[in-house]
Order: C-alpha cells, then structure tokens, then sequence
C-alpha cells in the first residue's frame, strides 16, 4: 500500500513539475486587434447595409438555434448576425510565417 501510495506522491510531483516548465506565449495587447477592425461591420448594422457596404459574402452559411445565428464569410472577415443585426465581426487570422496566396497579396 504504501509503495502505491509513493508512487502516487512520485507521478504527482513529476506532472506538476512539467506543468510548470510549460511554454508561456505572450501577444502584446496592442497586436491582439488586426489592421481590419475599423474595417469590420460594427455592431448592430442591418444584412442589407453589410451588403451594400462589403458586397455580396463569399460563403453564407444557413442559420442555427433560436435566436437563428447566421453567418457571412468574406475573404478577410466574418459577420454574425442573430436575426438581420450584426452581433459579431470576426478578422482572419492569418499567421506570420504562413505562405501567401496570389489572391490574398492582391487583397492586402
């Protein structure tokens, strides 16, 4: 009982000491937003003013739930809508290191 009982305390101090020797990845809080959020439809704008101003969306995805949620992609963004107001506007990530597309440098 007591070799379990070691055993135990012996994994536990092993696992909490990995835990601490964790990697820590830290994003300055001015780099979080993106160059697009003045950009983005603000909250609260109606289907047919995103429309009018982004175009027509790349990718509409049906509506979910109740309240329905619906979604519009757009090359550098997303918009949720519940009901026809914006609830939300979401920039894509895109990271540093990642290869850009011929139609992606054309867009920035």
């Amino acid at each position: 009982m007591h070799l379990v009982l070691r055993a135990l305390a012996a994994l536990a101090v092993g696992l909490l000491a990995a835990a601490a020797r964790a990697d820590e990845l830290k994003i300055p809080v001015g780099s979080q937003a993106g160059a697009h959020d003045a950009a983005l439809p603000p909250h609260g704008m109606l289907m047919p003013r995103v429309r009018a101003a982004w175009g027509e969306p790349a990718l509409v995805h049906d509506s979910v739930g109740q309240p329905p949620i619906t979604r519009w992609d757009y090359p550098q963004f997303s918009v949720y809508f519940e009901h026809d107001h914006v609830v939300h506007a979401v920039a894509h990530h895109r990271r540093a290191d990642a290869p850009v597309s011929r139609e992606q440098s054309r867009d920035d």
